[in-house]
């Protein structure tokens, strides 16, 4: 469900104020603002933290549509018996 326009966009105070490393974590419900743009972020996937650089194109999104939180599965073909 979207964020509704007339609020604006989501980014916890903390993050505003913390002084902008190269590796800082950030939560994945955080929007992407122009401030950040050339930085690397650490979004948390639910079991590692993955470095994230933002550029212009993802201004206005979120953090979490760029960390994947589930694995890509594949089947793997069967030995055939003799």
């Amino acid at each position: 469900m979207k964020r509704s326009r007339w609020k604006s966009l989501y980014i916890k105070p903390q993050y505003l104020k913390q002084k902008q490393s190269e590796n800082s974590q950030i939560s994945r419900n955080s929007s992407i603002l122009p401030k950040f743009i050339g930085l690397t972020f650490q979004v948390y996937s639910g079991r590692i933290y993955k470095k994230v650089i933002v550029n212009k194109e993802m201004v206005g999104h979120k953090f979490g549509e760029f960390s994947q939180t589930r694995a890509v599965y594949s089947f793997k073909k069967n030995k055939k018996k003799k």
